[in-house]
């Protein structure tokens, strides 16, 4: 997608895959009058080393301008989350995520917990491999996805069920959002015979103590 966004001569991807800042565009959402869910850095990380952390603050300060607006916010850097999370005003229309595509990556989901966003989710999508056994206490949302485009890896349904059972066990809502492959609306999104669409509930959140295995 970057590559055809640069070729296309989109401003923001002609140096590609480096880091770069776009602070005159802060003020974008204010604008948006109506109720909706902000996907944030879709083409990026929030949280990556190279992002400064008072464009970090900058990007807060907006989500907490906008009441109205609920933003969802997915990193893979939860360390740095975690790190940051004391510098950031904490509104509750921030919904806060870490992708855990398997279980070599669960220790993000403690890194998470550090957190005191209203919502903390995580994003099991492409889920690529067995996640184990999850750690759900004080996460509030789960999405399972498989990955799509050109080369996608497959995603094997027991990999699915063991993250179902685990939420169904303690009452995390479910999101399913597709199975995948080269043809992702053919595959569709409907599993055990339906379509599972849960959503979080906000919830008042102070930071956790920080456990021995994150310090």
């Amino acid at each position: 997608m970057t590559r055809r966004l640069k070729a296309m001569g989109v401003k923001k991807y002609q140096d590609g895959f480096s880091v770069r800042i776009h602070p005159e565009t802060l003020e974008i959402p204010k604008g948006w009058k109506k109720p909706a869910l902000v996907f944030v850095n879709s083409m990026s990380d929030l949280f990556h080393a190279d992002v400064p952390t008072d464009f970090i603050q900058k990007v807060f300060n907006v989500m907490n301008d906008c009441p109205h607006l609920t933003f969802q916010v997915l990193t893979k850097r939860a360390a740095r989350l975690a790190d940051v999370a004391s510098e950031l005003k904490w509104s509750k229309n921030i919904w806060m995520g870490v992708s855990v595509e398997d279980e070599k990556v669960t220790d993000r989901i403690e890194s998470l917990k550090q957190v005191p966003a209203a919502v903390r989710f995580l994003s099991c999508e492409p889920l690529i491999g067995s996640v184990g056994k999850l750690k759900l206490r004080g996460i509030d949302w789960v999405i399972v996805g498989g990955e799509s485009g050109a080369s996608p890896r497959p995603m094997n349904q027991d990999w699915v069920d063991e993250i179902f059972k685990q939420c169904e066990r303690v009452d995390v809502p479910f999101f399913f959002k597709q199975w995948g492959g080269r043809n992702k609306k053919t595959a569709g999104r409907e599993y055990l015979g339906a379509f599972h669409n849960a959503l979080p509930t906000a919830k008042k959140r102070r930071p956790r103590k920080p456990t021995s295995s994150f310090v």
